[in-house]
């Protein structure tokens, strides 16, 4: 099958749900393909069906987790994104490979970094306490150098501060201050989010004593 054709019927898989865990072991030979293109297509693919069926994607993730060492940042890219959504169903599933995410926070690709954030915040989603050691991570993001960074990274924030308000209280002044300064109006927008999901959190948590 040529590149082309190949690319087309992994994009008519990714519509046609009704065939993803069914089609796992042939997406996860593709990682093996030549083509770094199939192998991010790959990747993501895996992801998603990953989320939708975490049991059936297990015997794929060491091999999703390898691109991380990969000198390839859109692979590495798509590599936290997998891990992300496969994670974010199902924890214990990537939790071996969890702490190696964190290599990715400082890549000298924004896209990278970017992707390492979105992957946090999927897996927070679910499982929040295992970030409880890990918000200066984090809080050095909201000061990266690329503005798609920075943009993202409150967004953490505002995932953890509804889950587990008393993570974010550390940085709320940071947040404050950057809600009412910044630069950069979706950087003010998210940490007002973060903000407000953190402060109503803590606001439903207080009720039963009033």
């Amino acid at each position: 099958m040529g590149e082309t054709e190949l690319y087309r019927d992994l994009g008519q898989l990714t519509k046609d749900k009704s065939k993803w865990e069914e089609s796992i072991p042939y997406v996860a030979s593709l990682l093996s393909h030549e083509l770094v293109k199939i192998q991010a297509k790959a990747l993501w693919l895996l992801g998603e069906m990953g989320l939708a069926h975490p049991e059936s994607v297990r015997d794929a993730i060491p091999a999703i987790a390898a691109f991380m060492g990969s000198p390839e940042p859109l692979l590495k890219e798509r590599t936290a994104n997998a891990l992300g959504r496969i994670g974010r169903a199902d924890f214990q599933a990537i939790e071996p490979y969890w702490e190696d995410l964190f290599r990715l926070a400082e890549d000298n690709e924004a896209k990278v970094r970017l992707a390492f954030v979105w992957a946090s915040e999927n897996i927070a989603t679910n499982t929040p306490d295992v970030y409880a050691e890990h918000l200066p991570v984090f809080e050095k993001l909201l000061h990266d150098g690329e503005d798609k960074v920075r943009m993202e990274a409150p967004e953490m924030f505002r995932v953890l501060g509804k889950r587990r308000p008393e993570l974010v209280l550390p940085y709320l002044g940071q947040l404050q201050s950057m809600a009412e300064a910044d630069e950069n109006r979706v950087v003010r927008i998210h940490c007002q989010g973060a903000i407000k999901a953190t402060g109503h959190a803590l606001e439903v948590r207080l009720k039963p004593y009033q």
